[in-house]
């Protein structure tokens, strides 16, 4: 019988210092969970580091991450070009395998009770977690960052779901949750036009009448004199990667600019490739269980 298998992708606020994220995620290492990716991008100023495990050693883990972020990381000195609101921003539950997202959603409420208890973090439910509607989307979380939690914290509809009902001085607030997979997905710009990142952005985000599953900001990235279309794509079997990128690239175009290149951030599922290569080469009647050698062997091999 195969074992249960989560992930938890925390998003801590630091991409610029390795020797920092290196510890943060080191601290979660353990018996029963391991990490499996660590992405750093100096312009956001961000780390995504992917855990693996089976969910109460990996809980163990994600607490011992925390601890170790408030540690490394002040707020009060961080500047970087994505949104944030916490030393840990974000600590997302991921079903991978033998688990359920009920499962997941329990997890990360009992997880995020701990956080709370154990570092006197004030912490958000969201997406299949929250408590409420007004809660589930990341981004409204979010609104206003660190600089402007202090006084949004004190509206009552802004009470944490746990914790004190103030910021952490230098760790601010963090969101826990639970959801599907998600790809971090960036399309940066030959330009150093921002506004036409963000006219991009906006054409592309469901929110603002663009395709559905995908969540997009445009940023500049100064240090490489490029803008970039940053974006979150929260059902790639539905909105394929392939139909963003086509997307982003015919937008970029209609103003005169041309897409540098694209990235992933973190891990990505090997299914939302598989439908990349299929679409882009028209391959008739694909199958990954019938064509891609690897996953032929993974099916017949003990």
């Amino acid at each position: 019988m195969k074992s249960t298998l989560v992930e938890c992708v925390p998003n801590v606020s630091e991409g610029r210092r390795a020797d920092v994220v290196g510890r943060i995620a080191a601290a979660a290492l353990g018996p029963g969970r391991t990490v499996v990716d660590q992405s750093l991008d100096p312009d956001h100023n961000r780390a995504v580091i992917t855990l693996v495990g089976q969910p109460a050693p990996l809980a163990e883990g994600v607490l011992e991450l925390v601890g170790r972020a408030i540690e490394e990381i002040d707020l009060r000195t961080h500047r970087g070009a994505h949104p944030r609101m916490g030393a840990v921003d974000v600590v997302p539950f991921v079903p991978v395998r033998g688990i359920t997202m009920d499962d997941c959603v329990a997890l990360s409420r009992d997880v995020g009770a701990r956080i709370a208890e154990r570092f006197n973090l004030p912490v958000y439910l969201y997406e299949a977690s929250a408590t409420s509607a007004q809660r589930a989307n990341l981004a409204t979380i979010r609104k206003g960052e660190f600089e402007g939690f202090a006084e949004k914290i004190t509206d009552p509809q802004w009470r944490p779901d746990f914790g004190p009902q103030r910021v952490h001085p230098s760790a601010g607030v963090v969101a826990a949750g639970a959801r599907e997979f998600l790809v971090a997905y960036n399309i940066n710009l030959a330009t150093t036009d921002l506004g036409a990142a963000k006219e991009i952005a906006k054409a592309v985000r469901y929110s603002s009448g663009g395709l559905r599953y995908v969540k997009a900001l445009g940023f500049a990235l100064p240090d490489r004199g490029i803008v970039q279309v940053s974006m979150n794509l929260t059902n790639v079997r539905k909105t394929p990667i392939l139909r963003v990128f086509d997307l982003v690239r015919r937008e970029a175009e209609r103003r005169g600019v041309l897409v540098a290149g694209s990235e992933i951030v973190g891990m990505v599922p090997r299914e939302a490739l598989y439908d990349v290569a299929s679409a882009a080469l028209q391959v008739e009647g694909f199958s990954a269980k019938d064509m891609v050698l690897e996953e032929r062997i993974e099916a017949t091999l003990p």
